[in-house]
């Protein structure tokens, strides 16, 4: 897929189109850094905002929407269930919550954010089903386009698709040269999950990396545009996140150079160079 510009997208196994590159606020405080920030992100054409409840910043995030001025049907924004609110009851009041503070009529796309929450490490298949049912209640009363996990491995997979009637449709991961998840993504890909990435750069930690900076040099751009081109060529969603704005613009000027085979391969084998992903059945939130 050749890709040219923030416009262009991804088509889900749904039918919906998802933009190609996402915006990240995580660690982004809520007010006036988050607000500016999302507006930086959308003057320099980002269309795709990934924001979430744990986050705490769905109020800015909404208020920097409206103050673009940007169409609402040429966006497509994601938010996320955070692990207190799992459950029946508890998601569905949680979805209209993020409505509200962002200020929308309907969400892109809604993922559970974390599998199994150390509150109900004894029935997390279960609170996911009850989830996932109040989700899907809400994708057929239009208050959703797309429903997707994130942090979920196959076994946790498995479980919720014994009992899902709509598939989901993406899987967002700690997804970087530092860990590629290679069994994971394989997974996603025969289910038909399109696998987005979050912390693309390794939350900051492979941008001083030797081999990312040298990739780098051989094309005369940053370590983090490397980085997020790196995961658009392995078929991947990122979602850079940054409060600058001479960044934010930077991080989409991505589509006027290719990494050779031999550069991924470089780059592929960075393993551990950064964090890995957290294993989601031992986090203590």
């Amino acid at each position: 897929m050749v890709l040219h510009s923030l416009e262009d997208t991804y088509t889900l196994a749904n039918g919906v189109e998802i933009p190609v590159i996402g915006f990240g606020t995580w660690q982004t405080p809520s007010g006036q850094v988050a607000e500016d920030s999302v507006l930086a992100a959308l003057n320099a054409g980002y269309r795709h905002i990934d924001t979430a409840a744990a986050y705490g910043n769905e109020e800015s995030v909404g208020n920097a929407i409206k103050k673009s001025g940007v169409n609402r049907h040429d966006l497509f924004v994601t938010t996320k269930l955070w692990n207190k609110n799992h459950g029946y009851k508890q998601a569905k009041a949680a979805i209209d919550e993020s409505l509200q503070k962002l200020g929308l009529d309907y969400l892109d796309l809604y993922l559970i954010h974390w599998p199994n929450p150390v509150d109900m490490r004894d029935n997390w298949a279960e609170m996911n089903a009850e989830s996932w049912q109040a989700m899907e209640e809400a994708q057929r009363a239009g208050k959703i386009r797309a429903l997707g996990i994130s942090n979920f491995r196959k076994h946790h997979i498995d479980e919720l698709m014994k009992t899902a009637e709509i598939k989901p449709v993406v899987n967002q991961n700690y997804l970087n040269p530092s860990d590629l998840q290679p069994e994971l993504v394989a997974y996603d890909d025969k289910l038909g999950m399109l696998n987005e990435a979050y912390s693309p750069l390794g939350t900051g930690g492979l941008l001083g990396n030797d081999t990312v900076n040298e990739v780098a040099k051989n094309h005369g751009k940053s370590p983090a545009q490397v980085l997020i081109r790196w995961s658009l060529q392995h078929g991947f969603l990122p979602l850079p996140k940054s409060v600058h704005p001479e960044y934010i613009k930077a991080n989409a000027e991505v589509f006027d150079f290719e990494l050779s085979d031999a550069e991924m391969k470089q780059l592929d084998s960075l393993r551990g160079a950064a964090d890995l992903a957290a294993d989601p059945d031992k986090t203590d939130f």
